[in-house]
Order: structure tokens, then C-alpha cells, then sequence
């Protein structure tokens, strides 16, 4: 069984307020993109009948089987029976970039795993398990464009019309963490909500539609400021920072010939979503 997990973007970031918990509530756009990993569940060939684990592609750091695929594995375990498997992960979306990748692998293994040993949970029940892994990871369960609320956990679906639009996505070689990315912003209250400011058109969303975090890290990492900057010198209605960084992406109403040659292009696509 094999699966192509993607990633997304967030259109605008509010930080609304410092929860109990020492986590934040947020508002914000998740929008999915086409780009992804692929990731196989199969059946473990290991004689002692352990699981097994295979990465490949790009690297990441850390334990391999503290990977979240791996974590969504046990947690899936701890509901209904599962026999040893072997997932094998091919690594395409960078890490560090504001695109939940590692998210979307774990959202992507737990509905993986529910077919895998025909389980039955509902996509309900699915995001409940997904929201302990991770607070976007819910979103990727229906992999809809969403308006995310609470620590980006509770959703409702988003109309976010973007078709005939191209996308063009830059990460520039720096790692932003989430830890590091909430050390430098102060919560506040939002005068108007995202859900009313994305149905606007999007020529007037550099002016209204703002990811909090981007003020504290492009003062850290200038080079993604300036991504931003020739996003829109090349003509892009809206540019932005994806979540917490490093990624920037911009919505353009017209093709983006050579965006590679100018930017460094990691990705661009045709939004018919």
C-alpha cells in the first residue's frame, strides 16, 4: 500500500492568545499543495517480528523510530491490532519550512494504517488521534482548505478559491523551528478574522493578511525577507512566509517563466484546487 502524503501553506498566521497548556491559539488558511512524499506500509519481513523503518530521500535528524510515522504506528496500536509493518518514507518535503510535512506523513499513516487492517474508524475519529501527534496533523485527514482555530486543531472548511493562479515556493537553505519561531512574537487579538479577510479579492490581501511570525524572523534570517520582497517585484498578488518558516510562496495570475533562475525555485504549480 503506498501513499503520497502533501504539504501545505498557511494564507495569513494570526497568534491569538498564550494558552494554560504552553501552547498558542492561532488563526489561519491551511491550503494543501500537490508537492509530497510518498510513503509504503508493507507487511515486516523481519524475523523477530519487530517493525521496521526506512528513510529515504532527505535526511532528517534524530531517531529514526521516534519518526512521527512511526509514532503514528503506535498510537494506531494502541486502538485496534495491528501486525508488524514496514513503512518506508521517501522524503521530499524539507523540514523546518512551514509546510507540515512531517504532519502530513503522520496524518497520511494513521488513514494508511486504518485501510491497512480495514480498522473502520471515521475520519472523525482519525483526526482525534491526529491531533495527539501534532497540531496541524488533523487538518491533513481530509486534506481540504481549512480555517484552523484553537492551537490549529479545530477546523472548518475554508472556500479559497484559487484556480488559474500558478504558485511559486521558495525554501532557502535555514531551518526555522517552531519553538524558535513563538520565542519572538506577543499574541493579540485580530480586529477582523481571517474567514472574512480570504474572501476578499487577493489583490488586496498584501494589505490585510499577515503571518505574525514573519516581523521576529526576518529580523534573524534577513534572506527570507528578501525572498518575499522579489516575490512581489516579479509580480505576485500575494507573498508570504508558510507558517512558521523558512518557506515563502506567491500567487501570481500569470505563468512564472525562469522563477528558478530568479529565485531559486523549489516548486511552483498550477492551482486548480
Amino acid at each position: 500500500m503506498i501513499a503520497f502524503p502533501n504539504c501545505k501553506i498557511n494564507i495569513g498566521l494570526n497568534i491569538v492568545a498564550k494558552r494554560s497548556d504552553g501552547f498558542h491559539d492561532i488563526e489561519t488558511i491551511f491550503y494543501p499543495l500537490s508537492l509530497c512524499d510518498a510513503l509504503e506500509v508493507l507487511p515486516s519481513t523481519k524475523q523477530d517480528g519487530e517493525d521496521e523503518f526506512i528513510l529515504e530521500g532527505m535526511l532528517l535528524d534524530g531517531d529514526p523510530h521516534q519518526n512521527l510515522c512511526m509514532k503514528a504506528l503506535r498510537l494506531m496500536r494502541s486502538v485496534v491490532n495491528i501486525d508488524p509493518v514496514k513503512m518506508v518514507l521517501l522524503k521530499k518535503i524539507p523540514s523546518g519550512a512551514g509546510l507540515g510535512g512531517g504532519s502530513a506523513d503522520a496524518a497520511f499513516a494513521l488513514k494508511m494504517l486504518n485501510a491497512y487492517c480495514n480498522a473502520g474508524l471515521s475520519d472523525d475519529q482519525l483526526k482525534g488521534l491526529a491531533a495527539q501527534l501534532g497540531s496541524d496533523c488533523s487538518f491533513f485527514i481530509t486534506d481540504i482548505p481549512a480555517y484552523a482555530h484553537g492551537k490549529g486543531d479545530l477546523l472548518e472548511k475554508a472556500i479559497v478559491n484559487l484556480q488559474g493562479y500558478t504558485l511559486v515556493l521558495v525554501k532557502p537553505p535555514v531551518f526555522v523551528s517552531t519553538a524558535d519561531a513563538y520565542s519572538g512574537v506577543t499574541p493579540a487579538l485580530s480586529t477582523l478574522s481571517l474567514k472574512t479577510l480570504i474572501q476578499q479579492p487577493i489583490s488586496t490581501w498584501q494589505h490585510t493578511i499577515k503571518n505574525d511570525f514573519e516581523k521576529n524572523i526576518f529580523l534573524h534570517y534577513p534572506i527570507i525577507a528578501t525572498i518575499k520582497e522579489k516575490m512581489y517585484n516579479m509580480g505576485a498578488l500575494y507573498a508570504s512566509m508558510s507558517g512558521s518558516g523558512s518557506s515563502v510562496f506567491g500567487i501570481f495570475d500569470h505563468p512564472v517563466n525562469g522563477a528558478h533562475l530568479f529565485l531559486d525555485c523549489f516548486y511552483h504549480e498550477e492551482l486548480f484546487k
